[in-house]
């Protein structure tokens, strides 16, 4: 376990670094498969250029929040040039923390609610 305060410390997470985070939170992706998937978890709300991208991911990757991944797909199957990342313990701790502190920010029910409402229209 990382020190809670290191934790702490890097939080509130800006939204790019989140959803970047929370693209790896359930498996290794490649920078244009985590693009695609921001954009869709995001239903378009989020886009982000990919030279800004690009950057952002070998910040976070010096920052300790993510790793390129250590094995890759049989290269018949991928391009090779593609680099794979993973969350480290550090970026999953953080990742984890900043969705606590995101929930507990306005309350699980309260938030849950909201989001029924947005999503079926009402509101």
């Amino acid at each position: 376990m990382v020190n809670n305060e290191t934790v702490s410390e890097r939080l509130p997470l800006n939204p790019d670094v989140f959803q970047i985070l929370l693209a790896l939170e359930d498996r290794e992706r490649h920078g244009y498969a985590i693009l695609k998937e921001i954009e869709r978890a995001t239903e378009g709300g989020l886009t982000l250029s990919p030279s800004p991208f690009y950057r952002k991911l070998k910040r976070m990757e010096e920052d300790g929040l993510l790793a390129e991944a250590d094995e890759r797909p049989d290269p018949e199957l991928d391009d090779e040039r593609r680099r794979y990342y993973r969350l480290t313990r550090l970026g999953r701790e953080i990742l984890e923390a900043e969705a606590l502190r995101i929930v507990q920010l306005a309350g699980e029910e309260r938030l849950v609610r909201l989001a029924r409402a947005r999503t079926s229209g009402a509101g």
